[in-house]
């Protein structure tokens, strides 16, 4: 059985009464539905360096390495479900006018659970872009009989995520910085908060007013600084949150 996880008074109020409110999400969220990690002790990047598989200059190396890595990556993924926590904070965003989700995250669960409003900073794993005309799709083919998949225009099809030394997409960033901007309440949960710029979302809130709450396993660089740091896995502290929110 769970524990029961106290929610102060102050975050159960603000909550209840903003109508902007801002989620950044990192790799603890996945990780309780058993999305593998990139720091942790299992992490995928614990079997192969970084340099030799994410970034755009492997990519031009070795393609099929690459290519292969992503396939069994996906694979894995597919398998997955969304957890409760995925869930419940799509629960939230009903419950909020101004709401904005934005993730580290590439699997694309949040939106499996129902997430509309969601700004994937490191793009999704799922998604497929041409090197050479930048249009993306959803499903591309690679076995060993059809080869690398190219678009119509003949450029190589990449997976749509954001490979070290490679810049967020400007859209999604700047989107993701107007609804911290404009947030009453800003969560940032499961994230180590050391990855940049997306580590700096939640001080850029509470410069601009926002209660900021902290909800993650281990405390970390923000835990000191946040209004309030709740302990714990985000999938049982978030449907919780949102049970204690639906009470009269």
């Amino acid at each position: 059985m769970n524990a029961e996880t106290v929610f102060s008074a102050e975050l159960i109020s603000r909550l209840r009464n903003a109508r902007s409110v801002t989620v950044l999400t990192g790799a603890g969220v996945s990780a309780e539905s058993g999305v593998p990690t990139f720091r942790g002790p299992d992490g995928l990047w614990k079997k192969f360096r970084p340099e030799e598989l994410a970034t755009f200059e492997a990519f031009q190396r070795n393609p099929t390495l690459v290519w292969e890595w992503y396939q069994y990556r996906r694979s894995i993924i597919r398998d997955i479900q969304p957890n409760p926590g995925h869930f419940a904070l799509a629960e939230l965003e009903a419950m909020v006018p101004d709401f904005a989700l934005i993730t580290q995250n590439v699997d694309g669960l949040h939106r499996r659970a129902g997430s509309r409003n969601v700004f994937e900073l490191h793009g999704n794993i799922m998604r497929n872009r041409c090197t050479q005309c930048g249009v993306t799709v959803a499903d591309v083919e690679v076995t060993q009989e059809s080869g690398l998949p190219r678009c119509e225009c003949g450029g190589l099809f990449r997976p749509d995520v954001v490979w070290f030394g490679e810049m967020l997409p400007q859209a999604v960033w700047e989107q993701a910085v107007a609804a911290t901007s404009r947030a009453e309440v800003f969560l940032t949960i499961g994230t180590s908060a050391v990855v940049y710029p997306a580590a700096s979302l939640p001080m850029e809130a509470k410069a601009h007013g926002a209660y900021v709450v902290e909800i993650n396993f281990e405390p970390t660089p923000l835990s000191a600084v946040v209004h309030e740091a709740i302990r714990g896995k985000s999938g049982e502290i978030l449907p919780q949150l949102i049970t204690r929110l639906k009470e009269g």
